[in-house]
């Protein structure tokens, strides 16, 4: 995985701080997220019981995930289409690469997060295989060079003249003005061609059902189809707790994962993919492939964090996060950035390697507030903390800060009164102006902004006096 930069993180951060262009595309969309669900959430007055109904799903099919993998996997077998199981990226990769190996060499690909987990398209171009993006924020990336700053939208540290620029760059034509809809259209022209002469179409799976064995694909623009449908081969990349037990699961799960995304009742195609092209079937591949992937999943699964594997890869935590929202996606270095990133990323690379992330959370408790399947990530991220404390893999400074506060903590009497002085210090530093630019062990803060001093009494002494 992308993550053997994760110590230069404090210096991606400056740059993310510092791009006016960056700063301007996050703001747009973080608004546009939050607004959208807010509308799409409040519509529905039992979202709340619906949550807690798919947190149950998930853990039910966690506890059981070797039945529903087995059921899962014969049943794709049922119906035609061949199962391969990968126990890390590698093996993952190899299997992809091998199956194209013998199939061709244009791959439309459609998103899928699994595949930039495993690192799959420098695998396959390595081997000489031409893979196109399909979907739209995807392509774009590809075209600037970049990996997806966002899980579901890849694209959206992109402003609309960055790309009109990529477009005219690698579409030969010129400069030029256009809204939304241009851009698509132009996109829709360019890849049609790829879509009916590619040889293979990869795809992910938002959902696995072991009661009939089909791979779920949810979309808004209908790529996923087409590269599914189109090329003789489809190939399937999937994790493995992407399972649920029933069609009826399913239908819940619909409803949650678009108004938690993209703030939708339902987005615009979804499609279920059971096996390859049967007799009389009037489209469809010759051959299906459903590849499995681990990649430290079942060790995730019999450790303390197990509610990670819940996740279905919606993305309301990153869009509601003041962190990611103020950063990006490309400052985490990493497949999956924000909050969910923040916990993973130190599972896969290492937490000496990884472990600022963590620490960059502010654990305001907004992640999991908006997770549709009550993901404790603030928890999760905690633990982390803790685990960095005790293998003392954080700088001195930072141990000693958490040991001298601990040690005021655990005598209430003298916290009071440290803090009380602590308190009168700033007052006095800060004078009239009711801010400090500059204060001791503060620099982290006031490099970049004010610090504002508290008003008054500290709070205990204010509950005290019956002031609310």
């Amino acid at each position: 995985m992308r993550a053997a930069a994760q110590n230069n993180f404090p210096r991606r951060v400056q740059v993310a701080l510092g791009n006016e262009t960056l700063q301007r595309a996050l703001g747009r969309a973080r608004a546009g997220f939050q607004d959208k669900r807010r509308r799409a959430v409040g519509q529905v007055a039992e979202f709340e019981r619906m949550r807690r109904a798919a947190k149950e799903i998930k853990n039910h099919t966690l506890t059981h995930l070797d039945f529903y993998l087995e059921k899962f996997a014969d049943a794709v077998r049922a119906n035609g289409g061949q199962v391969h199981w990968a126990r890390t990226a590698g093996e993952a990769r190899d299997i992809v690469v091998g199956i194209c190996g013998a199939g061709g060499k244009k791959i439309a690909k459609g998103k899928t997060m699994v595949a930039e987990e495993i690192e799959l398209n420098p695998a396959l171009e390595k081997a000489g295989h031409e893979v196109t993006e399909t979907d739209l924020g995807e392509y774009i990336v590809q075209l600037a060079g970049e990996a997806p700053s966002h899980i579901i939208a890849p694209a959206v540290h992109k402003t609309r003249g960055e790309v009109l620029e990529l477009f005219a760059r690698h579409h030969g034509a010129k400069k030029r003005g256009g809204d939304t809809a241009a851009i698509v259209a132009e996109a829709r022209q360019v890849l049609r061609e790829k879509f009916t002469g590619a040889d293979i179409g990869i795809t992910g799976a938002n959902f696995l059902i072991a009661e009939t064995g089909a791979s779920v694909l949810v979309t808004n623009e209908g790529n996923g189809d087409l590269c599914s449908c189109l090329p003789p081969v489809h190939i399937v990349t999937a994790a493995i707790e992407k399972v649920l037990p029933t069609l009826e699961d399913l239908a819940l799960f619909l409803r949650l994962l678009g108004r938690s995304a993209t703030g939708q009742e339902i987005s615009n195609y979804t499609t279920l993919y059971a096996g390859a092209k049967r007799e009389g079937d009037a489209d469809g591949p010759r051959e299906f492939h459903l590849v499995l992937l681990d990649n430290g999943r079942s060790a995730m699964l019999g450790g303390e964090f197990r509610d990670m594997l819940r996740c279905i890869r919606c993305g309301a935590c990153l869009n509601h996060c003041p962190v990611y929202g103020s950063i990006g996606g490309h400052a985490y270095d990493a497949v999956y950035s924000g909050p969910m990133g923040a916990v993973l990323t130190p599972l896969s690379a290492g937490l000496r390697v990884a472990r600022d992330l963590p620490n960059a959370c502010t654990l305001n408790g907004r992640c999991r507030e908006v997770c549709p399947v009550d993901i404790p990530l603030p928890d999760l991220l905690r633990k982390h903390r803790m685990r960095e404390f005790e293998q003392k893999l954080g700088g001195a400074r930072g141990r000693l800060a958490l040991v001298l506060w601990a040690f005021f903590a655990l005598r209430p009497r003298l916290y009071q009164a440290a803090a009380g002085a602590l308190l009168y210090l700033l007052k006095k530093t800060a004078g009239r102006r009711g801010a400090l630019r500059k204060f001791p062990l503060a620099g982290g803060w006031t490099q970049s902004r004010d610090l504002p001093v508290p008003e008054g009494k500290t709070f205990l002494r204010r509950w005290a006096r019956g002031e609310r």
